[in-house]
């Protein structure tokens, strides 16, 4: 007989811990879908002068779509078309991986009008995240 873990309830969780559970979930995942392992996907911004990132894309392939994780383009630039040239790239980058499409989730006060006008249709809505404003799910299918 196995023996009962224990409940271990961690507020200031170590990288290590998650990244043994997301180990134990890909495992699992692996054993039970055909589709290669999840890796991540960068389109970045970077200083011309000092090279720092100054933004960009951060995203995740994973079960045939890119999951958009992070998208920042810095406030003096928007408006500039960085944005959308992001999105773009990694849309290339999806579709050269043979993903279905790209997910992804933004905020009232941040961009959902930038990505309806990216192609991108709401499926859902999480009122009150953060209290006062709604948490938006987008997806796009790049194949029919």
């Amino acid at each position: 007989m196995t023996a009962v873990p224990k409940i271990i309830v961690d507020e200031q969780p170590d990288a290590a811990s998650r990244t043994e559970i997301a180990r134990a979930l890909g495992a699992y995942n692996q054993a039970n879908v055909d589709c290669p392992p999840p890796f991540p996907v960068a389109v970045l911004l970077r200083d011309p002068v000092t090279d720092a990132v100054t933004g960009g894309l951060w995203g995740i392939v994973s079960a045939d779509w890119l999951f958009v994780e992070l998208l920042f383009v810095p406030e003096e630039l928007r408006g500039s078309g960085l944005g959308s040239k992001l999105i773009a790239e990694a849309e290339a980058i999806a579709k050269r991986k043979s993903c279905i499409g790209v997910r992804l989730d933004t905020f009232t006060f941040q961009a959902p009008g930038f990505y309806e006008t990216q192609g991108y249709t709401s499926f859902g809505a999480l009122e009150d995240h953060p209290r006062g404003h709604r948490r938006i799910y987008y997806f796009k299918r790049l194949v029919p």
